[in-house]
């Protein structure tokens, strides 16, 4: 099986205060730390077990700059065969829709059984790349994948669909399945495995190489234009209602009125 898994490196936000920087349109970054997006860590485990049951190869890409190499080591450190980075100061601040174009053109050509994507990423967590791609090289798509096998030229997906329920799905390969947290459990990548990888070659594709000519690739292909980003006001803290049910309801409705809710 040829397997391509798309992943990203993002921000852990968890223990830092978010800040806006001065332009308004981007986060104070210098206290970040960053990693393979959640998600994208699920979709690689799957990819690479895949390949232990089958046979075949898994390639990582990723689109992003300089620093973003780490996530393809992490991946190849996980068992993927090689990796492609698809970077050019072209590219900066891509949104969505010129990701997924940048994709397609890397892939475009290439013997595919089977492409994945973490079903949504942790920064922006829109989850529209993996449908874009999808539609853009006319392939089937299967999101939030909860479980995946592959039986010869079929995969079989279970997936989320509306109000918690699950369903299983048989889609003819090639195909895009984009992977939902929970699918399987990632195996530990240890430093010993990352030195191992170290010295692998990554190949870099910009947009000479893409076949993408432009110098300004993303703010051209961009449709999405971001004109303020602002943290949210603080609100009050919460009021505490005290009563019987019947009180606490009298209560509730009568804050309601007063604020606009009713």
């Amino acid at each position: 099986m040829e397997i391509y898994v798309c992943i990203k490196r993002v921000a852990d936000t968890s223990e830092v205060e978010i800040e806006v920087d001065r332009s308004g349109l981007a986060l104070e970054e210098a206290d970040f730390s960053w990693d393979i997006n959640e998600w994208d860590n699920f979709a690689v485990e799957a990819a690479v077990q895949l390949k232990e049951q089958h046979g075949g190869t898994v390639t990582a890409i990723t689109v992003g700059g300089e620093d973003d190499e780490e996530v393809l080591r992490r991946a190849l450190a996980m068992g993927c065969d090689q990796a492609l980075h698809c970077y050019d100061p072209a590219f900066e601040k891509a949104d969505a829709w010129a990701i997924a174009t940048i994709l397609a053109a890397a892939l475009k050509g290439r013997a595919i059984d089977l492409l994945l994507f973490g079903a949504v990423s942790a920064d922006e967590g829109r989850g529209q790349v993996g449908g874009l791609v999808a539609g853009l090289l006319d392939l089937p798509l299967v999101s939030l994948a909860t479980a995946l096998t592959v039986d010869g030229a079929k995969a079989i997906v279970q997936h989320e669909v509306e109000n918690g329920l699950e369903r299983v799905r048989e889609v003819d390969l090639p195909a895009v399945i984009t992977v939902q947290t929970g699918i399987n459990e990632p195996r530990y990548v240890s430093v010993r495995g990352i030195r191992k990888v170290a010295a692998m070659d990554i190949p870099v594709h910009g947009v000479a190489e893409l076949g993408l000519a432009a110098e300004n690739y993303a703010s051209q292909t961009n449709r999405i234009t971001l004109e303020e980003l602002f943290l949210p006001p603080q609100g009050v803290g919460a009021q505490i209602l005290e009563g019987s049910n019947e009180e606490m309801m009298n209560q509730l409705i009568q804050l309601l009125q007063e604020n606009g809710g009713l």
